[in-house]
């Protein structure tokens, strides 16, 4: 097994957090890997958290007979849809318990997400070392990786070893696949936010997204074209089209945001910005940021089916 073995050395592993990771190549070797790291947390009188599509959470339920009911299970393809909701979920988990040592399993890239989607929880995955390298106690997180997924063991081993600070920072300083030249684009300031808004509404609609869901959108533009405004340098750039059954709204700007963990950790009320970008991720299917030398993108993905 390639990540058996790539992922076997933690030495360099922040204190009281270690992450690695295994592949399955079908459903017999997910329960055997999964069941295994389970029960050994529970007899280790750990708490053990499961977060995976609800498919695989059934048959780790099946295979934990009767001792399934002392692991907390949780459904990824819904609490993670958003991969930049998946930190704050762990984070969670850990307050609530702060005494007790923490082993999750965690499946963030699955068989079904799209490109965008399998992109961000390779972000996250890296991101993982930045948000919890001082977390108090201990937190031993495994992610599993189906075999069918066009795997990368060189990030996969980044990720367990203690180097994916380095990776996490190139990868949110590198900027996001270009706008398709199809796409709307609209110039915007301080005067412009309430033309945007009914612009993206007007598309929306037209798509056919219920009028909660276009209420979301328009409340996570809202905030993204405002922090755009106050910290970007006073306007930017709107551009919106369709793909793969998504409409997808970006914001760009001459900005630069400093924080990794942007929108994934709710700021203080007192905080300057961040706000928004957390509110996004709660609105929104999917939300990407990038942000260098060159300035921020933020990208924001809503299902239209």
């Amino acid at each position: 097994m390639l990540i058996d073995s790539a992922l076997g050395h933690h030495d360099p592993a922040p204190a009281g957090f270690r992450h690695d990771a295994f592949v399955y190549t079908d459903e017999e070797d997910f329960v055997r890997q999964a069941g295994a790291y389970a029960r050994d947390g529970l007899a280790a009188g750990e708490t053990v958290v499961v977060v995976l599509p609800e498919e695989r959470n059934s048959l780790l339920r099946k295979a934990l007979d009767g001792i399934a009911d002392q692991v907390i299970f949780l459904d990824m393809a819904q609490l993670g849809r958003n991969p930049a909701r998946i930190i704050p979920l762990w984070r969670t988990m850990l307050e609530q318990a702060p005494d007790i040592p923490l082993r999750g399993l965690g499946e963030p890239a699955y068989v079904g997400r799209s490109p965008a989607e399998l992109e961000e929880a390779a972000l996250h995955e890296l991101l993982l070392d930045v948000a919890f390298n001082e977390v108090p106690g201990r937190f031993h997180l495994r992610c599993p990786y189906s075999a069918k997924l066009p795997l990368d063991p060189d990030h996969l081993h980044l990720a367990a070893t203690g180097h994916a600070r380095r990776a996490a920072e190139t990868a949110f300083r590198s900027p996001l696949p270009a706008v398709p030249a199809e796409a709307e684009r609209h110039e915007f300031g301080r005067g412009d936010l309430n033309a945007v808004r009914r612009r993206v509404n007007a598309a929306a609609r037209s798509l056919g997204l219920p009028e909660e869901r276009i209420e979301d959108l328009e409340l996570a533009l809202h905030e993204i074209c405002t922090n755009t405004v106050r910290f970007g340098g006073g306007g930017g750039t709107l551009s919106w089209w369709t793909a793969d059954g998504r409409l997808i709204c970006d914001v760009a700007d001459r900005g630069r945001i400093d924080n990794l963990l942007v929108g994934r950790v709710l700021p203080p009320v007192e905080g300057l910005g961040g706000r928004g970008v957390w509110l996004a991720n709660q609105l929104c299917d999917l939300v990407q940021v990038r942000s260098g030398s060159a300035g921020t993108q933020v990208r924001l993905h809503t299902r239209t089916r």
